[in-house]
């Protein structure tokens, strides 16, 4: 299995890009290189944490330290647009409300994923069918 076909791993990869759009194209020059930074670097975070976690995911206190780590950071980027838009820096309001209610439906379903590792892990056998080399 691959840590694309991850949910939370896909809701990631979809708020990196809107979220580096964002800046690029709604925020204020001198915001690039202040909190349109600090926000693109942790909304690229949550989605990395989540791939570091999977490739240790044999380890469980591995994985689980990665996914907590990134559910943090998926706090500290709900924080830096709530900051964007508190000081008017970020003044669209429909956008705002998008990556704000995306940024917490993931981190609900990280929370979601964080309980089910700590319940199941290597309970759930992954199929074997992720492994076999023929497309190699």
């Amino acid at each position: 299995m691959s840590y694309k076909k991850l949910e939370i791993w896909q809701i990631a990869n979809e708020l990196v890009i809107k979220i580096h759009r964002m800046t690029l194209h709604e925020l204020p020059a001198f915001e690039m290189y202040e909190e349109g930074s600090q926000i693109r670097r942790s909304s690229k975070s949550i989605k990395s944490l989540i791939v570091e976690g999977f490739g240790r995911r044999a380890y469980k206190q591995d994985f689980l330290r990665f996914l907590i780590h990134g559910l943090a950071s998926n706090d500290e980027t709900i924080d830096h647009l709530e900051n964007l838009y508190n000081t008017e820096s970020l003044t669209n309001k429909q956008l705002y409300s998008e990556l704000h209610e995306k940024l917490e439906i993931l981190g609900r379903k990280l929370n979601n994923f964080i309980n089910a590792v700590q319940i199941k892990h290597n309970i759930v056998s992954e199929p074997e069918s992720d492994y076999q080399l023929s497309d190699i």
